[in-house]
């Protein structure tokens, strides 16, 4: 039996200084960030691009597609010291092979992706689940930039999340702590694709959102509540409820110092965030509302590719 891995890994503050390629593999776009990190651990991103991942080729197809625009970036804004990529899903932390992606076709179970990445570009490769960049490039540079306990949630197709305690991002045996999209905030709600029943992904996605208001799109179920509409209102309540639910049981176990809270859903600013913030104040019994901040990500849809350099740093 192999050793665990370890339970979390230094945080940000531990960065080393170079220049350090992120890459974030998504179903739709694969993000590329360069960071460059000066003397002092002080971290800029000098150039952010996205194209087409083009996953229906096959995973064959887009690992080559990788290695190309990390070529393309090393000659146009290196040397680079390493790269981080981030990915949905599960994959072995030690082989730095692949073993569950959503919303990607194609035989991807096995691949091993960190080893491809590194022959092809020649430099150390890291790997990271992208909620977890997510929440580490938020504490870093973002909007809990100086928290040392940190709560990140990701509302767009599904619900990913993250927490840094005490400086450090928690990772857990095998890299698998922080789901925190698949709290159960409902034992008698929906079926969530996760195959459990009632977490929050199952209230909060932005698919489920919209479907549960009749709508399109989430977008759009925020603006026909605020229109008036009836099924669209009841739905965002229903939404804030249980994510208030899991937030305060966070909360209670961890105290952190700000909740961030990014994706698509989080578009929706103040119809999200005031009646979200209003239900945790309401179901707060064991820590006083004042004690930390609900907020929204503060680097947009970057924030998971520039973790993922971030975490190249780290290493």
């Amino acid at each position: 039996m192999r050793p665990p891995t370890p339970s979390s890994e230094p945080a940000a503050r531990t960065i080393r200084t170079g220049r350090w390629l992120g890459l974030d593999l998504g179903g739709t776009h694969v993000k590329a960030a360069v960071l460059h990190v000066g003397d002092g651990g002080h971290a800029e991103t000098i150039f952010t691009s996205r194209r087409d991942t083009a996953a229906e080729r096959g995973p064959e197809h887009v690992v080559a597609d990788l290695v190309a625009t990390g070529r393309e970036l090393d000659a146009a804004h290196g040397p680079l010291d390493g790269v981080g990529v981030g990915v949905p899903g599960l994959f072995d932390a030690d082989l730095g092979t692949i073993e569950f992606v959503p919303n990607l076709p194609g035989a991807w179970r096995g691949v091993p992706l960190v080893s491809r990445l590194a022959a092809g570009l020649d430099r150390p490769v890291s790997i990271i689940n992208d909620a977890r960049a997510f929440t580490l490039a938020e504490a870093t540079m973002g909007a809990a930039e100086h928290c040392r306990t940190v709560a990140a949630y990701v509302l767009g197709t599904g619900v990913g999340g993250g927490l840094m305690i005490d400086g450090r991002l928690l990772f857990g045996p095998h890299g698998r702590a922080g789901e925190l999209g698949h709290c159960v905030v409902d034992p008698d709600g929906p079926g969530c694709g996760c195959g459990g029943r009632g977490c929050l992904e199952a209230f909060a996605a932005a698919p489920r959102i919209a479907a549960s208001a009749g709508r399109p799109t989430a977008e759009e179920a925020f603006a026909a509540a605020a229109a008036g509409d009836r099924r669209a209102a009841e739905t965002i309540a229903l939404v804030c409820d249980r994510f208030a639910r899991a937030i305060v049981d966070i909360v209670n176990v961890v105290r952190p110092d700000r909740v961030v809270v990014g994706g698509g859903v989080a578009a929706a600013g103040d119809a999200l965030f005031v009646p979200l913030r209003a239900e945790v104040a309401k179901r707060l019994t064991l820590a006083d509302p004042a004690d930390f901040d609900i907020v929204p990500a503060r680097l947009g849809p970057w924030a998971g590719v520039i973790g993922a350099a971030l975490w190249a740093a780290c290493h």
